[in-house]
């Protein structure tokens, strides 16, 4: 392809006495003149390309049927009144309803399809007071993390004028039980701190309704080390305040007082280990790994907070790892993981075992979720092949029935789920799940898209994904790899693909991707790779490990240089999960994989889509930027490589329909290309029958 003219330079940097080459140094500066007419050729060159995919009509077609749809989310209640997020089939955006009682009659309280002529602004976090007279709510300009705070009025829907909060990009509030103010989590928006050290500035402040945020109190200060996350909490009856400072997805530190109290004192430190505090009835429940990789709860008395004074009232699992703990109904609910799929159990607050709760099925399920005293709780079920429901039961008996579901235009009895184990590398025992049309022959020659993320205690898990119902009427198999890095088996599975083990995490990837081309699924023309943020990093480093192993790679919104990766965006808050350049141990180790860093003249790379966003304030686009320069510039390399912008969107993307219905178009419309896959031109496929 005739791509924009690139400049290289001949940047080297020496680091540790290693002498390494950045040639596209320059393309770090998105505000440069420069570096937006290349983003904006770049941009019209790649989307002029799908354009003429003999597909892409088809599948936008789907796409509408699939994606605008009716849904409901669980309820959050709050003294009788229900909250929760509506779509329709007929708007871009969800809408935030409310009704009194659970009956009630139906209000709008937030619909931010009005917000903006262009739907660049969006509705980010959301939080009823306890009486469920007020709601606090983020509001987040072109879906990006940055964000500012406002307070709506249940029964009248007014704004207040007062309480507008800005430098909310953290922020999760956490509202007073006679709902006269909240804690939040607060970033500055000084342009003058430098971007790799806000995180090291985020403070916790109460706001009291009507005061001018300028007056808001300081509760606890910021860390000053922007490799940490602070995070506050309330007990719902007001009398315990937690500040947990975490580092990174490993290990945290939890401090309390009961407010109105001068100081925090230190509920426990973490070393390698991290904990989670609910409080109810004066007592915490702490959820830990500490000494235990699956998870455990301990019961902790405040008035004997002392480490050796805890009482361990859920041990560990034999197999499962535990997820989430909620309270709920006077019961402890219990999200765990087993290999791979959701169980939930009930127990008393002393940790009796009460009883497993009935799913509909073997997928992915929520916790159960409720208020501490009250019955009444929901949960989300939802599989590769069942949309999203939601299901009411009760805490005390067990029983459960259907809340509400979504309604897509698909027959599920038409596709098989499997899962398989495979070995890695190195012998380790991992799992995928399998997905495609009931009948596929197993001859080597079915489109394969292997999905993977492996990174920062993440599960990937058997979920509802729409998008790729296409893929899957048009004979392809969709392939999710549970691999090391996420949470799946606990703590040891985390680890296993941190720091200095990463390379597990891209063998274990490329080890599915052989399993697939060995048990003749594929092979590996017919194989495409996806992954997203460090899902992004996998499929970088697997295409520049393996070229030949791929035939085409989507890579969203990633980080791939390593190197340089903690000096933007959020970067530095992931030193503690992949170490940092500034340290010769750590380079050498990040330097090896660095997939911008490994992109060599002469080699025949598959083809290549990445899809980046122009306001993505987490990780900086300026990875995906220089990765495509290089790509392209690769001599030798007859593929595509091209780079797709999503203009007014952030990390995770556009949140109008419309613009998910392009996305999607564009990334199929490329894959059916680069893979050569037919049967969807028109006629049933098209149709979705």
């Amino acid at each position: 392809m005739a791509y924009p003219a690139t400049r290289v330079d001949a940047v080297v940097d020496t680091l540790h006495g290693v002498q390494v080459p950045d040639a596209y140094r320059w393309l770090e500066d998105e505000k440069a003149p420069e570096v937006q007419a290349w983003m904006k050729a770049q941009d019209v060159l790649t989307r002029e390309a799908l354009a003429k995919s003999p597909v892409r009509d088809a599948l936008a077609k789907r796409f509408r049927e699939l994606f605008y749809v009716d849904s409901i989310s669980m309820p959050a209640r709050r003294a009788g009144r229900y909250f929760y997020v509506r779509t329709h089939k007929d708007k871009e955006k969800a809408v935030l309803y409310w009704r009194d009682g659970e009956k009630g009659q139906e209000k709008v309280l937030l619909d931010p399809n009005g917000w903006s002529q262009d739907g660049s602004v969006s509705l980010g976090t959301w939080s009823p007071s306890w009486d469920g007279k007020k709601l606090v709510f983020a509001q987040k300009p072109n879906a990006a993390d940055e964000a500012v705070l406002h307070v709506v009025d249940v029964d009248s829907g007014e704004w207040s004028k007062v309480d507008v909060i800005e430098g909310a990009k953290y922020a999760q509030p956490k509202w007073t039980p006679d709902g006269k103010g909240f804690y939040y989590e607060w970033l500055p928006t000084d342009p003058s701190i430098p971007v790799d050290a806000r995180p090291g500035y985020t403070s916790l402040r109460f706001h009291k309704l009507g005061d001018a945020p300028s007056k808001d109190a300081e509760i606890h200060p910021r860390t000053g080390d922007p490799s940490t996350f602070l995070q506050g909490d309330l007990s719902r009856d007001g009398q315990f305040l937690f500040v947990s400072i975490l580092r990174g997805w490993i290990e945290n530190d939890i401090y309390w007082k009961r407010p109105g109290e001068k100081d925090f004192r230190l509920l426990v430190k973490g070393k390698g280990a991290k904990y989670n505090v609910q409080a109810w009835k004066g007592r915490f429940y702490v959820t830990t790994d500490e000494g235990a990789p699956r998870q455990r709860v301990f019961e902790v008395d405040p008035a004997k907070p002392a480490r050796a004074q805890w009482k361990e009232i859920v041990p560990q699992d034999p197999v499962a790892a535990l997820q989430t703990v909620n309270i709920v109904g006077e019961h402890l609910a219990l999200e765990y993981m087993k290999d791979a799929t959701t169980l939930v159990r009930v127990a008393t607050l002393q940790g009796k075992p009460v009883r497993e709760v009935a799913l509909p099925g073997v997928g992915a399920a929520s916790n159960l979720t409720g208020l501490e005293d009250q019955d009444e709780a929901y949960f989300v079920f939802t599989s590769f092949t069942t949309p999203r429901r939601v299901y009411k039961t009760s805490v005390k008996t067990g029983e459960s029935s259907l809340w509400a579901q979504v309604e897509v235009p698909m027959d599920p009895a038409a596709y098989t789920v499997d899962q398989v184990f495979y070995p890695s590398k190195d012998g380790t025992r991992v799992p995928m799940f399998l997905v495609h049309k009931k009948g596929l022959k197993r001859d080597g020659t079915a489109p394969t898209l292997l999905y993977g993320y492996g990174g920062f205690n993440v599960n990937m898990e058997a979920t509802f994904r729409g998008s790729i119902l296409p893929w899957l009427d048009a004979g392809g198999v969709y392939a999710v790899a549970n691999l090391r890095g996420g949470g799946e088996y606990g703590a040891e599975w985390h680890e296993a693909g941190r720091m200095a083990k990463k390379q597990n995490v891209f063998d274990d990837f490329h080890a599915a991707a052989e399993y697939l081309v060995r048990e003749k699924y594929t092979q590996p023309k017919k194989l495409a790779i996806q992954g997203g943020s460090n899902g992004g990093l996998l499929v970088g480093a697997a295409m520049t490990q393996r070229p030949e192993l791929y035939g085409a790679v989507v890579c969203q919104v990633p980080l791939l240089d390593m190197v340089r990766y903690h000096l933007f965006g959020s970067g530095r808050t992931w030193i503690p999960e992949y170490g940092t350049a500034e340290k010769p141990e750590d380079f050498q180790v990040l330097h090896a994989y660095s997939p911008y860093h490994h992109v060599k003249p002469g080699v025949a790379y598959p083809a290549l889509l990445m899809m980046s966003a122009d306001h993505d304030d987490r990780v900086d686009p300026m990875h995906a930027r220089k990765f495509v320069a290089a790509v392209q510039q690769a001599a030798g390399n007859q593929a595509k490589a091209l780079l797709r912008i999503e203009m007014n969107a952030g990390h995770s993307g556009a949140d109008q329909v419309a613009k998910s219905i392009e996305s999607s178009a564009d990334l199929y419309a490329f894959l059916f290309e680069a893979l050569e896959v037919g049967g969807l031109q028109g006629g049933e496929a098209a149709q979705g029958r």
